[in-house]
């Protein structure tokens, strides 16, 4: 299983996008099955309606609760909690509290691998970086 980032999600939704080659080349490829969470879903959209993308916002959002194009983890209560621990622990990174969401659920689940553009996952240390090939 691959959890799969807002800016992943991002570039593959917007063609303007300079990892969109990249990201659409990466999801082709691809024969794992993709995690992300709700948090994650909400900074996704919200991104692509905040850049004008409305239209590919509900088309992607369509995609997510159809059931067919990942898994989505809920957070807890718990996580949440969890996720504050991990956001006031990391407060020398530059994390924001969805990342810090993502590295506990992560962790939680022991999933290993993530396909992500954002840096901050490789400084979770707890996760492999997918290496997308660059078209």
């Amino acid at each position: 299983m691959i959890f799969v980032d807002t800016g992943a999600w991002f570039a593959m939704t917007v063609p303007s996008d300079p990892n969109h080659p990249t990201a659409r080349a990466w999801m082709q490829q691809n024969q794992s099955s993709l995690l992300t969470t709700d948090y994650v879903i909400d900074e996704t959209l919200t991104l692509l309606r905040a850049r004008g993308e409305c239209q590919r916002a509900i088309v992607l959002g369509e995609a997510f609760f159809s059931g067919t194009l990942t898994q989505i983890y809920y957070l807890t209560q718990a996580d949440i909690q969890a996720t504050w621990q991990t956001f006031r622990q990391f407060a020398d990174k530059q994390w924001s509290f969805t990342d810090c969401s993502s590295k506990t659920i992560l962790e939680k689940l022991n999933c290993k691998a993530a396909f992500a553009f954002d840096h901050h996952f490789r400084q979770f240390g707890s996760v492999t970086v997918c290496q997308p090939f660059r078209v």
